[in-house]
């Protein structure tokens, strides 16, 4: 990773997979047929044989020892009654008049029965394969001043030519510039919160940046979200602003690149939504307008990252979708104006993927993938220990294999890059649904790469300054080393009961310096 080179910053928290999503099922179980079964009387055999017939149509299939009896009962399987035209009600089910998913009254009791036979009581706590060393590693901490009311915030960049620090905040909706020394000054105020931002000189020298205004923060489908475009430089924070785009589906990312080769930089816009929403391509006109065209109607978007995945020379897009059909999708450019869609891996609709990067870990020339899943809040909040950072070998053609695992309570975000100067890429994560109560340590982890594949874990005692929505990697000091900047969304979203905040809730930020000596 070259972060003297990433202009794209973006919230791929949490937040944007459970707020931004909706339920966990969010397409649901779509109509049609049934290949025909005829019950056999054993709730063991037909409930597997009727889970794998109905609840694939959308998603990957969730293993039953994935949640608890209790959230089977209780949230999942009510939830997903919806989508098979019953009603959930007091602990039983009625079937309505309409029944568009071709399930009989009868198969849907022998899943439900299915489920509560085999599901566990609690789930096991997954063991740390390699313990975790509580220290700052090469880090020092950096912190503005505290603020004099609960901060939310949602985005926490760095724009890469005047490194200064950009936040948004949800309750505010303000655009706040913090200068070297960490000192603030309101730039404009948003249409709504921001939680991405794509930094960029203009032909004239004038610093502009990109922002995702998601409009709706919660999870309704209103498209009232905009992507507007701010110049840094000027000081009327009112005439600084322009409207690229408006009336979209909570907007999560905003990239930019010349996808037809025109000479016009073009957008791709994530409009993650909640029922609806979609992947859309925002062409550029000459006379500097955009239309737009609609890439994928697939709700959920969390992250996109472009790249020429074919080597044809033409730019195309992977996307990782965080809720419902949860996955990484290739779409390859047709050198037309379109896009040509491929599913690389799918994940089941209770990891709560939430984001990933291409890497190339072992320096075999094939770009690795980074992934993380703990958006733990809505239908299930329990502790859930296949939550955490992963690391999929290439083995060429984008096919993937699990080569890494390391169990992170709630895990947010993972970034690479060579933090300690030694040629190697190591990783930082955050986890906003970290354990609270028994590690909250874990809500920020560096992981020093010792060889290929191998890690030291480094958790970096920072839990008591806030929780960490968002997090990126920049060079924020100009030293020609990456820092991490990690945003605080000090409160809600409480999922642990009984769990008092113990963290400060008035710093909108802070910034871990790298000391790493070379």
């Amino acid at each position: 990773m070259n972060f003297k080179k990433t202009y794209i910053v973006t919230f791929y928290s949490i937040l944007l997979m459970g707020l931004l999503s909706g339920s966990m099922l969010l397409n649901g179980c779509k109509g049609g047929n049934n290949p025909s079964y005829t019950l056999t009387g054993d709730t063991l055999v037909d409930g597997k044989n009727l889970v794998q017939i109905n609840c694939t149509k959308c998603h990957a299939l969730v293993p039953v020892n994935a949640l608890t009896k209790d959230v089977w009962k209780h949230h999942t399987l009510p939830l997903m009654s919806h989508y098979f035209g019953l009603t959930a009600y007091l602990g039983g089910y009625f079937k309505g008049e309409k029944d568009t998913a071709g399930l009989s009254f009868n198969e849907w009791q022998t899943i439900v029965s299915y489920y509560r036979k085999l599901a566990p009581d609690s789930l096991s706590s997954a063991k740390k394969p390699v313990p975790l060393a509580n220290d700052w590693a090469g880090f020092t901490l950096k912190t503005p001043a505290p603020v004099n009311y609960p901060c939310f915030t949602t985005l926490a960049a760095v724009d890469p030519d005047t490194h200064k620090i950009y936040t948004s905040d949800a309750v505010s909706n303000n655009l706040t510039e913090w200068d070297s020394n960490l000192k603030m000054g309101t730039i404009s105020a948003l249409p709504s919160t921001a939680v991405n931002a794509v930094f960029k000189k203009d032909a004239a020298g004038t610093n502009n940046a990109i922002f995702s205004c998601i409009g709706e923060f919660k999870s309704i489908d209103f498209p009232n979200g905009k992507v507007i475009r701010v110049n840094l430089d000027s000081k009327n924070n009112i005439t600084n602003k322009t409207v690229i785009a408006s009336e979209l589906a909570r907007p999560v990312q905003t990239v930019e690149r010349d996808f037809n080769k025109d000479g016009l930089s073009d957008l791709v816009i994530l409009g993650q939504g909640h029922l609806k929403g979609g992947v859309y391509l925002f062409k550029q006109n000459k006379d500097h307008s955009y239309s737009q065209t609609t890439i994928t109607e697939q709700p959920g978007a969390v992250q996109a990252v472009v790249g020429d995945f074919n080597n044809d020379g033409w730019p195309d897009l992977m996307v990782l979708f965080g809720s419902g059909n949860e996955g990484l999708w290739m779409f390859l450019n047709d050198q037309n104006g379109g896009f040509t869609s491929k599913n690389l891996m799918q994940f089941p609709p209770v990891n709560g993927s939430t984001s990933f990067q291409l890497a190339d870990i072992d320096h075999d020339g094939k770009p690795d993938l980074i992934y993380t899943c703990g958006y733990n809040f809505n239908d299930s909040r329990i502790l859930k220990p296949y939550h955490g950072l992963y690391i999929f070998k290439n083995m060429g053609d984008w096919n993937f294999k699990q080569q890494w695992f390391y169990p992170i309570n709630g895990c947010t975000k993972a970034i690479a890059a060579d933090f300690d100067g030694h040629g190697d890429l190591d990783i930082i994560t955050s986890a906003f649904f970290a354990d609270l109560k028994n590690t909250p340590e874990e809500s920020v982890i560096y992981f020093k790469q010792v060889s290929p594949f191998n890690f030291k874990p480094h958790a970096i005692p920072v839990s008591k300054y806030g929780r960490w929505m968002t997090m990126e990697v920049s060079d924020y000091n100009n030293d020609g080393r990456p820092d991490v900047i990690l945003g605080n969304y000090s409160t809600g979203f409480e999922f642990q009961p009984g769990i008092k905040p113990f963290w400060s809730k008035n710093l909108p930020f802070i910034v871990l310096e790298n000391k790493f000596k070379k």
